[in-house]
C-alpha cells in the first residue's frame, strides 16, 4: 500500500469510469491521437491500447492506495447530486468486494486491446471497434465503482449494445442469430431487473446502495422483499447466466471475435453475480433467505448440466466446437458461484468472489488460446483438429500446447492454481449454509457440486488428450509457435492464475471483512 491523497484516489476511480469514455470519442475523430506516420487503422488501434494501458495503470495505482487496512470501508468515494426530485446521485466509491474486479475488469480490457493491435479482427473500420471496446470497458467499470441503483442499471445496461455489435459485426459464422439472441435475452432481463430496483428504491426511500446495505431490509417488508428479489434476480441470472437462463452463451461465445469472447466470459458474466452480492444480500435479506435454496439448486443443476455438455462436446465424433465447450464451461463455473452465493455466509460469498476472478483470469486465457488455434488451424472443430490421433499440439507447437494444457487444469480446480480455493470454499459454505436454510438441502447440493468437479476433471482432461497429445502426422501443415505478442498477452494471465492459487489470503484478505460486514448489515 502506499500513501495517496484521499483526492487523488477519488479522480482515479472517476478516472476509470470517464477516461474510456473519451477515449472512445477520441477514437472516432477524423485524426485519432497517436496518428504519427502510421496507417489510420494502426494508429486507432494503438490509441485502444494507449486508452486502457492509461485505465489499468490508474486502476493499479488505486489498488496500491487502497487502504487495506479497512477493505471494507468504502474508499475514494463521490457523492454529487444528480437528479433531485428522484434522489438518484452520482455516488462512486469501492471496496474490498469490487475492487478486484475493476482491476480484472482494466487488465483484460487492456490484453485484449493489446491482442487486436497486433492481430486486427476482420470485419468493418477498426474505429467502430475500439470505440465499442472502450464504451465496453467504461459501461462494465461503472457497475462495479457506482453506489447508486439507478446508475447501476444504466451502467449495467450500457455494455449490451457494444458487445451486440462486437458479435454481430466482427464476429463468425451465426453472428447475426446470436447477437440477436443475447440482445434479446438481456433486455427481457433487464426491463424485470429495473422494476425490482424501482421498488426496492421507492419502499425504502433512497437509492443509495450504501444505505439500502446499512439499512439490512429494515425499510421493506418481507413480501416487497421477496417480490424484489425475483424480479433482480431474473435480470442477474441472465447475465450470470444461471441455468436455464443460460441458451444465449454458447452461441454468443462461439459466434464472437476472440476479444469479444474474453471480455464476455471475463467480465460481463460477473456483472450478473456482483449484483447479487452488492444488492440482493444487504438490501433484500429475507426476501433473498426465501429464494436462496431454488438459487442453489439451479446453480448446481448448471454444475452438471454444463459438464454433461461439455463432455458430449469432447467426444469423438461429435464435431464440438472448442469456443463452444469453453462456454458450457462457463455455466458450470458460475453455478459455484452461485451456489457460493446462495449459502448467505461468509465463506461461502467468499469463494463466490473468488471463484468469479479466478473464472475471468482462467477463461480469459482459454479464449485466447483457441483465438490463437483457430488463427493457425482454421478451426476450433476438436474432430478437425484431432483427426484419429490428436492434433499433437505438444509436438507441432509445444508452448501452445502447454499454455492450454495449464489453462485446462488450472480451469479443473487443480490445488495451487486459482480455480481451486472459489470452489472449495463455496463447497464448504455449502456444508453448514446461514441459520434459516435447511442443512440437508444444502449438503445434498454440495454433494452434487462436488461430483460436478469430477466431471470438470474429466472433460477438460479429454480436450487435452486429444488437442495437445498424438503422433504428428507426416503431412501435417506446420504450426507457429506463441508469437511475441501473444506471450505479452497471455503471460499475466497465467502469472494471476499461479499467484491467486499460492496466496489466496492477497484476495480474500480484501473481500473477507468486507463481505462479513455487507452480511452483518452493510457498509460504512
Amino acid at each position: 500500500m502506499i500513501d495517496i491523497n484521499e483526492s487523488v484516489m477519488q479522480f482515479l476511480l472517476a478516472f476509470l469510469v470517464v477516461g474510456p469514455l473519451l477515449g472512445a470519442a477520441a477514437a472516432l475523430l477524423p485524426a485519432p491521437p497517436g496518428l504519427k506516420g502510421k496507417s489510420p487503422e494502426q494508429a486507432v488501434l494503438r490509441h485502444g491500447v494507449t486508452v486502457t494501458g492509461a485505465v489499468l495503470v490508474a486502476a493499479i495505482v488505486l489498488a496500491l492506495g487502497f487502504d487495506h487496512d479497512q477493505p471494507s470501508k468504502m474508499q475514494a468515494t463521490t457523492d454529487i447530486s444528480w437528479i433531485p426530485a428522484l434522489d438518484v446521485r452520482i455516488h462512486l466509491g469501492t471496496d474490498g468486494i469490487s475492487l478486484p474486479l475493476l482491476v480484472l475488469t482494466a487488465l483484460l480490457t487492456f490484453l485484449s486491446a493489446l491482442h487486436a493491435y497486433f492481430k486486427p479482427p476482420a470485419g468493418p473500420s477498426p474505429k467502430a471497434f475500439v470505440a465499442l471496446l472502450l464504451v465496453l470497458e467504461a459501461g462494465t467499470l461503472a457497475t462495479f465503482a457506482v453506489l447508486d441503483l439507478v446508475l447501476f442499471f444504466l451502467a449495467f445496461e450500457t455494455v449490451l449494445i457494444p458487445m451486440y455489435f462486437l458479435i454481430a459485426r466482427w464476429g463468425g459464422e451465426g453472428r447475426a442469430e446470436a447477437a440477436w439472441r443475447f440482445i434479446l435475452y438481456t433486455l427481457l432481463g433487464s426491463v424485470v431487473m429495473l422494476l425490482g430496483l424501482l421498488l426496492i428504491g421507492i419502499e425504502a426511500g433512497t437509492f443509495d446502495m450504501v444505505a439500502l446495505a446499512t439499512d439490512n431490509g429494515r425499510s421493506l417488508t418481507t413480501s416487497v422483499q421477496v417480490i424484489a428479489v425475483l424480479a433482480i434476480g431474473v435480470g442477474l441470472a441472465v447475465k450470470t447466466p444461471m441455468w436455464p437462463l443460460h441458451s444465449w452463451l454458447p452461441d454468443a461465445h462461439t459466434a464472437a471475435p476472440t476479444v469479444g469472447s474474453v471480455l464476455l466470459a471475463g467480465v460481463l458474466l460477473k456483472m450478473g453475480t456482483y449484483g447479487f452480492v452488492r444488492i440482493l444480500l444487504p438490501a433484500a435479506p429475507d426476501g433473498f433467505r426465501t429464494f436462496a435454496p431454488y438459487l442453489a439448486a439451479f446453480a448446481v443443476v448448471g454444475i452438471i448440466y454444463g459438464s454433461l455438455a461439455c463432455l458430449a462436446l469432447a467426444r469423438r465424433g461429435a464435431k464440438g466446437d472448442l469456443k463452444r465447450l469453453i462456454a458450457y464451461s462457463s455455466v458450470g463455473h458460475m453455478g459455484f458461484v452461485l451456489l457460493g452465493i446462495a449459502t448467505m455466509t461468509p465463506t461461502g460469498v467468499n469463494g463466490a468472489l473468488f471463484a468469479n476472478i479466478a473464472h475471468g483470469l482462467i477463461t480469459g486465457l482459454l479464449f485466447f488460446l483457441v483465438g490463437g488455434l483457430k488463427e493457425r488451424t482454421g478451426s476450433t472443430d476438436l474432430d478437425a483438429l484431432a483427426r484419429e490421433t490428436g492434433a499433437a499440439l505438444y509436438g507441432r507447437a509445444p508452448r501452445l500446447g502447454g499454455l492450454l494444457a495449464f489453462g485446462a487444469v488450472a480451469s479443473l480446480g487443480l490445488p495451487g492454481l486459482a480455480g481451486f480455493w472459489g470452489e472449495m470454499l463455496a463447497l464448504f459454505g455449502a456444508f453448514d449454509p446461514a441459520e434459516g436454510l435447511s442443512r440437508p438441502a444444502f449438503l445434498t447440493f454440495m454433494a452434487i457440486g462436488a461430483f460436478g468437479t469430477l466431471l470438470t476433471a474429466a472433460y477438460l482432461l479429454v480436450v487435452v488428450r486429444r488437442v495437445c497429445m498424438g503422433a504428428v502426422p507426416q503431412d501435417a501443415p506446420e504450426l507457429t509457435d506463441v508469437r511475441g505478442y501473444e506471450f505479452a498477452a497471455w503471460t499475466p494471465l497465467v502469472v494471476l492464475t499461479v499467484v491467486a492459487g499460492l496466496w489466496p489470503r492477497a484476495l480474500l484478505g480484501l473481500t473477507d471483512p468486507a463481505v462479513q460486514q455487507l452480511l452483518a448489515g452493510g457498509t460504512r
